[in-house]
C-alpha cells in the first residue's frame, strides 16, 4: 500500500465498514498520535492505519466485540474502539480482558468530540486537508 487512502480502503473492505469522515480526515492528515495528555497525564495512542488489521486480529476483538474496530488505546489495558453496531459508530473504551460488550464505556460520538477533550494534543480540525 502506498498511501493512507489505500490503507483506508483496505481496512474498510476487510472489516465491512465505512470509516467516519472525521477519522478518515485524521488518518489522511495526522496519521497517528502517541502522547501523554492532561490533566491526569494519561497516555493516548491512535494507531496508524497500516496497523489496524493486525491490531484488531491480534486480540481476537472481532470475536469478543463483533462490529468493533480498535483504533488506539492507552498503551496498556484500555482500547479505544468504534462500535459499528450503531450508526454513526460512537467511540468506546474496551478493556482487553473483557469478554463482550457489557463492559464498554462510551467516550464520544465522534473522533472530533473525543479529541476536543484533550486540546493540548494540538490537533486542529480547521487545518486544510492536503
Amino acid at each position: 500500500m502506498s498511501s493512507n487512502e489505500d490503507w483506508i480502503t483496505q481496512v474498510e473492505q476487510h472489516f465491512g465498514v465505512e470509516l467516519p469522515q472525521d477519522y478518515r480526515r485524521f488518518l489522511t492528515t495526522q496519521g497517528s498520535m502517541s502522547q501523554f495528555v492532561l490533566p491526569a497525564d494519561d497516555f493516548l495512542m491512535i494507531n496508524e492505519i497500516a496497523e489496524l488489521i493486525e491490531v484488531n486480529e491480534a486480540g481476537e476483538f472481532q470475536e469478543r466485540f463483533p462490529k468493533s474496530l480498535v483504533i488506539g488505546g492507552d498503551g496498556s489495558r484500555e482500547m479505544l474502539a468504534y462500535d459499528f453496531r450503531q450508526n454513526p459508530p460512537p467511540l468506546v473504551l474496551l478493556d482487553v480482558s473483557a469478554q463482550d460488550w457489557s463492559s464498554a464505556i462510551h467516550q464520544a460520538s465522534s473522533l472530533a468530540d473525543f479529541l476536543e477533550q484533550f486540546p493540548q494534543t494540538g490537533w486542529n480540525w480547521d487545518d486544510p486537508v492536503p
